[in-house]
């Protein structure tokens, strides 16, 4: 791929994605096999203004052999540098952007017992330290092709074609060719994206059913004062200034409320969930809640997953996704949420948005979420969006509105 093409990425990624500001502090996540656009990343964060960027490393077969050789004792524990590292970033408020990369089977055969045990520990300690920063500081996901991930997507393909194909692809849905300006086409993007939020919320709906061929067939109440969302989003008590939390990003989106959604749902793509795959399943809920899942393939892990806390069997997000959106004309599987998400309608089961709630910023977390917005230390989203999907929004007064019809926008 030319570093022409790459540089326009990255630039995209620092000054679109996280809107970097001068004198900002950056953490740039990535994986010690992509040193090179991690770097080039950092260099646009320091043209954008930077103060200091710091790079945390990760390295996918290292967390499996962690995962593996300590005790749920030693992975539960917060070490001290990490809790300072936190009340640093609470401080601070650096701009959060994240490079995946890594393999969707990669830690296949880890004991999932193990690591929720750990996982759910460790959030005891580091959920006052999220809930603190919550909404104010900027952070983009965006993504780089790793050798293991290409061959799991193009598997046919040599390794070195495959990572080609994977970058093709990434660069297509993240709207970046050779002649465009990508931050211009990012703009009309956003500016369609607002549009719809626009119209959804001039609704006043009150629900949303769902039906497909498929067998889904189900309803979820939405908040009263809740508003969908889409695009870039503006940062809390910075008016004006607008990063994009996802590239790509095809969404509309909005929390429900909890405790109301009845039906199944069956998933149209497989969920690639703590580095294993849950493939063809199903969930149904009852009160809001799933109460039976199942799956081909992977069902121990989702049962394990919607049990991580009280939360995570409750629902945080009902995206809309046309499909026929740039992803999902691509033609491909990507194993991976950020761009399957975006190929389809899609549920995320565990924590909600507070910020979809109009005025958010005058309420506490605790307000927020007895209004109805969902607590977990989970969100993890899965596909429900097929051809035939058609979508019915209820309002408030009763009437019917029809929102999907075919899989895409019916206005």
């Amino acid at each position: 791929m030319k570093k022409t093409v790459l540089r326009k990425y990255a630039r995209l990624i620092a000054a679109e994605g996280g809107k970097v500001q001068k004198g900002q502090d950056v953490i740039i996540m990535a994986s010690v096999e992509q040193p090179e656009f991690a770097r080039m990343v950092a260099e646009e964060c320091y043209k954008c203004g930077a103060r200091k960027v710091v790079v945390d490393w990760t390295y996918q077969p290292l967390t499996k052999l962690n995962l593996k050789s300590c005790s749920v004792t030693t992975l539960s524990k917060v070490e001290n540098w990490e809790v300072e590292k936190l009340k640093h970033q609470v401080e601070t408020l650096p701009v959060r952007i994240y490079l995946e990369s890594d393999d969707p089977d990669g830690l296949k055969g880890i004991n999932q017992s193990k690591r929720a045990k750990s996982a759910q520990a460790r959030f005891k300690v580091i959920k006052p330290f999220r809930e603190e920063m919550e909404n104010k500081y900027q952070w983009c996901i965006a993504a780089i092709p790793g050798a293991a991930w290409a061959k799991k997507v193009f598997p046919g393909e040599s390794r070195n074609r495959a990572m080609e194909k994977l970058w093709e692809q990434i660069l297509y849905t993240v709207r970046v060719t050779e002649d465009n300006d990508p931050v211009a086409a990012w703009e009309e993007h956003n500016r369609d994206l607002h549009a719809r939020c626009d119209y959804l919320n001039s609704l006043g709906l009150a629900s949303l059913e769902y039906k497909s061929s498929n067998g889904t067939d189900f309803k979820v109440g939405l908040l009263e004062n809740a508003l969908f969302m889409g695009g870039a989003e503006e940062l809390l008590g910075k008016e004006g200034l607008f990063y994009n939390p996802n590239m790509p990003s095809e969404e509309v989106f909005t929390s429900p409320k909890k405790g109301v959604a009845d039906g199944i749902v069956y998933a149209s793509k497989p969920l690639s969930y703590n580095g294993e795959l849950i493939e063809n399943f199903s969930v149904r809920f009852e009160g809001g809640k799933a109460v039976e899942v199942h799956a081909e393939k992977g069902e121990d892990l989702l049962r394990e997953m919607i049990g991580m806390d009280e939360g995570a069997a409750y629902l945080g997000e009902c995206a809309l996704v046309p499909f026929e959106s740039p992803i999902n004309r691509t033609g491909v599987l990507f194993y991976n949420t950020l761009f399957d998400e975006n190929a389809a309608c899609h549920l995320a089961l565990g924590h909600g948005f507070t910020n979809v709630i109009k005025g958010y910023e005058n309420y506490t977390t605790k307000e927020l979420y007895d209004m109805g917005i969902n607590d977990s230390m989970i969100h993890v989203d899965f596909m429900i969006g097929t051809r035939d999907l058609s979508i019915t929004g209820v309002t408030r007064d009763g009437k019917r509105v029809k929102l999907f019809e075919n899989g895409t926008w019916a206005f």
